[in-house]
């Protein structure tokens, strides 16, 4: 039979040993250092001439007296004397000086790894709340604060095809009443509800053309270089156009004789039906513009199946605005 315990070394009492207490006192001594060890520092290097009974150390660097050799054990006042004890791999001990718990491994005293803990792949997270299997994370608190950690801060909602959603949705008692984001598609939209259920969309920006539709008004401005036609889709076959140019930033200079506004159909018999204009502003009806068309030195506006076409003939890049009046998209 061992004498003694694998783990703590404790000895064992022999069969037929005489003065079985002198064995189990001294394993009840070791039980008494090691379990929640608490030591008074890591660093002392000469035995404490003042040790209460109890008192614990662990041996300092460059040990002497009679602790001379131990650096790195444990050594206890027990009984009058010194009880020394050799760590092993893994031991820890709460150090009453440092205020902190230390960790026995490769042969010295070590503080806690100061690492995070790994907070990958996990299951969910919640904050003042529980996270749920659809809400993975979150948070109940009187604000949320998402800082920069340098200059900008970005949150990013993404989605997997175009055909999915990526929104904000806002909630009274859970139940939606305002949505914002790519719903269903990836042009930008708000929708409204009332009850959670039915939602109407109070405005859109095309993905593709940045054209802005708010319920039945839709605008947006392109460049349009010398000699070029720009195509720009209609929200709907038939409204008003409202054509305002300028000229590029830094200049801003408002060109009122090449704008005007007109009835169109982009419908099968597209046409245009001039309200007012300026005469720097040509009424092409329903041609296909090409870029050479209409008169030099004029703006140029066409109608189209499905679009509006506008064409700079002027000798400098020119910004067009475009405002639709009128009608809703796929009505």
């Amino acid at each position: 039979m061992s004498q003694s315990s694998p783990s703590l070394t404790l000895p064992y009492i022999q069969a037929g040993q005489a003065q079985k207490h002198v064995t189990h006192n001294e394993a009840v001594e070791q039980l008494d250092l090691l379990v929640q060890l608490v030591v008074q520092d890591f660093v002392t290097a000469t035995p404490p001439g003042n040790a209460a009974e109890g008192q614990s150390w662990v041996v300092g660097a460059a040990a002497n007296g009679v602790w001379a050799g131990r650096t790195d054990e444990i050594a206890s006042w027990r009984g009058g004397g010194w009880l020394y004890v050799l760590p092993k791999e893994g031991w820890r001990a709460w150090g009453e000086a440092e205020g902190e718990i230390r960790v026995y491994t490769g042969g010295s005293w070590v503080s806690l790894p100061a690492a995070d803990p790994d907070l990958n792949n996990l299951d969910g997270v919640g904050v003042g709340a529980s996270y749920d299997a659809t809400n993975k994370l979150t948070v109940a608190a009187d604000a949320t604060l998402l800082n920069n950690a340098g200059t900008g801060h970005q949150l990013k909602i993404n989605k997997a095809a175009a055909g999915d959603t990526a929104s904000l949705l806002y909630q009274t008692g859970f139940s939606g009443r305002a949505e914002m984001g790519l719903a269903g598609n990836d042009d930008f939209s708000v929708k409204v509800s009332a009850d959670g259920a039915s939602f109407t969309e109070g405005l859109r920006v095309d993905a593709t053309t940045g054209m802005t539709t708010a319920v039945a008004l839709t605008g947006g401005a392109v460049d349009v270089a010398p000699d070029t036609v720009v195509t720009v889709p209609t929200p709907c076959q038939s409204g008003g156009v409202l054509l305002t140019v300028f000229r590029p930033v830094p200049s801003g200079h408002p060109l009122a004789a090449h704008g005007g506004f007109f009835i169109y159909d982009t419908g099968t018999s597209a046409g245009l039906v001039m309200i007012g204009k300026g005469g720097s502003l040509e009424n092409l009806g329903n041609a296909v513009l090409t870029g050479g068309d209409g008169t030099a030195g004029l703006s140029g506006i066409a109608a189209m199946t499905g679009s509006l076409q506008f064409l700079n003939r002027t000798t400098e890049t020119l910004t067009y605005n475009v405002t639709f009046l009128g009608g809703l998209p796929g009505r």
